[in-house]
C-alpha cells in the first residue's frame, strides 16, 4: 500500500507537496503524539512554526 501512495506522490502535482510529522505533547496525559499533514512546500514553515 506504501508503494502505492510513494509512486502517485513522485508523478504531476504530488511534487509540490510535502509530509510533515510534528510530535505534540497532550495536554491532559502529558504523552507524546505525532500529527501528521500533507502541506504544499511553500507552507511548510509556517506549518512547523505553529
Amino acid at each position: 500500500m506504501a508503494k502505492k501512495t510513494v509512486a502517485s506522490l513522485q508523478k504531476g502535482e504530488g511534487r509540490t507537496y510535502s509530509k510533515v510529522i510534528k510530535c505534540v505533547k497532550s495536554p491532559k496525559t502529558g504523552a507524546y503524539t505525532f500529527q501528521e499533514q500533507m502541506v504544499p512546500n511553500d507552507a511548510v514553515k509556517d506549518v512547523l512554526n505553529k
